[in-house]
């Protein structure tokens, strides 16, 4: 990974912002600047160089930083961010960005005390953020890796027979994550989502012991870890022969999430991608039955920016790898999501998810 190019990139924001550093206290940020893998950690960024740079941990992770952060100066205590903080003014910072969106009242408290006199602490929130709106070739190929583990598990499961009359939602849902571990993920990117039947209406259904019946829509939102990098895609299928109704749904969402990857181009605000997928759900006379935003960014974590949804703000660019997901769900009946994870190349959009979008009767 290239974290040292990426504090590179960090330091011109930091000259942008008008600040000497940057306090990294946010784990996920410090894991995107370092590699650091552990638990408690955090990070003062020069903009003279990672030579006035300093990384911070605990006695825990001596070892491990070692090998993770070796182009770093480590410091090694528990306390990180006060540290640091105390440590700043003696590499000449006078102006101190700090992640005012990831630091408590207390915790900036203790800080300004540490701190001294003679270094005043700026608010300094969403730069590294910023940054990882856009992956680098390294966090592409982790992400490709994360969605092909998680391809190959539904295939596997289908194949196998997993999805059957008489299975629970539990168990499929079991099911899905020990084959994306077998397929090379170190675990589930979140709580594996399998909703059958009435079910399938509710878009976050937790899955449980009911089981599966024929004639069942079944939802299955999953996706694997890898590398620390997230994969998020949604299937639906039916149990035997699809009901016309259910045949109608699931030709309408795909319809709209046809249309919501056809439009995620570079320089497309996120409204206008929403809206390209949303209106063909409003055209259907289904508008309220879509709930949620069409996507969302992935990367580190699950759900990050940027928002693709009515709400959202700025533009699509190059090297996002965002959701598409589009859904309409009805109380009582059941509901369909086709979801992908997909990364916005110069001319368009490429689903890193690549399972069968068409609707599949699993007889």
């Amino acid at each position: 990974m290239p974290h040292a190019s990426r504090r590179a990139a960090l330091r011109g924001l930091l000259r942008a912002a008008d600040v000497e550093a940057l306090l990294v206290t946010d784990l996920v940020n410090v894991r995107y600047l370092t590699g650091f893998t552990g638990s408690n950690a955090s990070l003062l960024v020069h903009v003279d160089g990672d030579a006035a740079s300093r990384f911070c941990t605990d006695g825990r992770y001596v070892t491990q930083s070692a090998v993770e952060v070796a182009d770093l100066e480590r410091v090694i205590d528990r306390a990180g961010p006060v540290v640091l903080a105390a440590a700043a003014g003696h590499l000449g910072v006078t102006r101190l960005g700090f992640e005012s969106d990831a630091v408590t009242v207390d915790a900036h408290a203790a800080l300004v005390e540490a701190a001294g006199a003679f270094v005043l602490l700026h608010r300094a929130p969403g730069l590294v953020a910023r940054l990882r709106l856009v992956k680098d070739a390294a966090e592409t190929a982790a992400l490709r890796a994360a969605c092909a583990a998680a391809d190959a598990a539904l295939a596997d499961l289908i194949a196998s027979g997993g999805l059957r009359p008489g299975r629970s939602e539990r168990d499929v849902a079991y099911d899905l994550e020990t084959r994306m571990r077998a397929h090379g993920a170190t675990g589930p990117a979140f709580e594996t989502i399998v909703a059958a039947g009435p079910h399938s209406a509710v878009p976050h259904h937790r899955p449980t012991d009911a089981s599966m019946r024929r004639g069942d829509l079944v939802k299955m939102d999953f996706g694997a870890l890898v590398g620390g990098y997230h994969s998020d895609m949604t299937r639906t299928v039916v149990l035997g022969r699809a009901a016309g109704w259910q045949r109608d749904l699931h030709a309408l969402v795909a319809a709209a999430q046809q249309a919501g990857r056809a439009a995620l181009r570079p320089g497309a605000s996120v409204v206008e991608v929403d809206a390209a997928a949303r209106d063909v759900v409003a055209a259907a006379g289904y508008a309220d039955e879509f709930v949620h935003g069409l996507g969302h960014g992935v990367g580190l974590q699950i759900h990050e920016a940027p928002l693709l949804g009515p709400t959202g703000s700025g533009a699509v660019a190059a090297g996002m790898v965002v959701t598409v997901e589009p859904g309409v769900y009805l109380a009582g009946r059941g509901g369909v999501r086709i979801e992908d994870t997909v990364l916005v190349g110069p001319g368009g959009a490429e689903p890193l998810t690549r399972s069968n979008r068409e609707l599949i009767e699993v007889t």
